[in-house]
């Protein structure tokens, strides 16, 4: 197959086209590399994907409707994996616009292209987010009308928009709602990749809460696996791709004490509001759709990160958190 991979220097993208190549497809990547988090971690991940044979780059922002349109004029797509979007709870309630603007017209951008030339698949990224009041663990089929962030709302307009071009026009479309992804080259806005940062240079962890929040902490080739697999549903399903396992966040600094050799010191500040308290998927849905369930524990996956830190030092210990 021939697909189109959105955010394809973002966290989970650069993981989804590892994963789609080695199946043999021809993967063609685009991303606006913007500065949301520091760019070195994105060169690094689109470096790794540009050494590899049948992957393609473009570098073109989804809400550039004219730039995605000559893209899509000038290849022929079986399928889209929209990866690209503007995340980040907290980022979002100071900068509402740009969240709409990307992850809602960027979404709308690229499911009319795809209702225009054809592309019968298309797989939509979401959020755990979306949960946000809702009793644990989480199912697919709660009612998720009460979004909390900028961010929240915008991916449920996504999901929104996806389900009207699935309905007027046939197009297959997966929705996967992600907990908590993690792995080496993370997202530095985040918990695992800036503790571990902080711990190795002797820093301070600034820790929102008192560390008995819960996340469903799921490894980034777990999510990947999960995201190709969606590429065979049929129709219009939503499914949870989490580790269905929770731990304190406490826990995850334990691990990175333990794989690290060093103490934490930790900053307690105020729990922030947009923030949720825990988040647990239930994935008998995605076990029973995708035959897919997730392989790595945290334990692993922590380690698997602190690894890549050390390997990377060189660099990494220079990004901005």
């Amino acid at each position: 197959m021939d697909i189109l991979v959105t955010g394809c220097a973002g966290f989970i993208g650069w993981k989804v086209c590892e994963n789609l190549i080695s199946r043999g497809h021809r993967v063609i990547g685009i991303d606006n590399v913007n500065d949301y988090y520091d760019t070195r971690v994105k060169l690094w991940r689109l470096e790794k994907l540009r050494s590899l044979e049948g992957f393609t780059f473009h570098r073109i922002d989804i809400e550039d409707y004219e730039a995605l349109r000559k893209l899509f004029e000038g290849e022929r797509f079986d399928a889209v994996v929209n990866e690209a979007a503007r995340a980040g709870v907290r980022y979002s309630i100071q900068n509402p616009h740009i969240y709409v603007s990307t992850n809602v017209m960027g979404t709308l951008n690229l499911l009319e292209l795809a209702k225009e030339h054809g592309v019968s698949k298309f797989v939509q990224a979401s959020t755990s987010s979306l949960y946000a009041g809702q009793p644990m663990p989480f199912k697919e089929d709660l009612p998720v009308n009460t979004p909390i962030s900028p961010y929240a709302a915008s991916k449920k307009s996504a999901e929104a928009l996806c389900y009207t071009y699935h309905y007027l026009y046939g197009i297959d479309v997966a929705i996967l709602r992600y907990f908590t992804v993690y792995g080496p080259a993370g997202r530095p806005d985040m918990s695992p990749f800036r503790f571990t940062y902080w711990v190795m240079k002797g820093e301070p962890i600034q820790l929102y809460g008192d560390g008995s929040q819960k996340r469903d902490f799921t490894y980034v080739d777990d999510i990947a696996e999960g995201t190709v697999r969606a590429l065979d549903l049929k129709g219009y399903e939503i499914v949870n791709l989490g580790n269905n396992r929770p731990h304190r966040l406490s826990y995850m600094i334990e691990l990175i004490e333990r794989f690290t050799g060093r103490k934490a010191n930790i900053e307690y500040g105020k729990f922030h509001k947009a923030d949720m308290k825990d988040t647990w998927a239930d994935i008998t849905k995605s076990e029973k759709l995708l035959g897919w369930k997730p392989t790595v524990s945290l334990e692993e996956g922590i380690e698997k990160t602190v690894r890549w830190f050390e390997e990377n030092w060189d660099w990494v210990k220079d990004v901005k958190v």
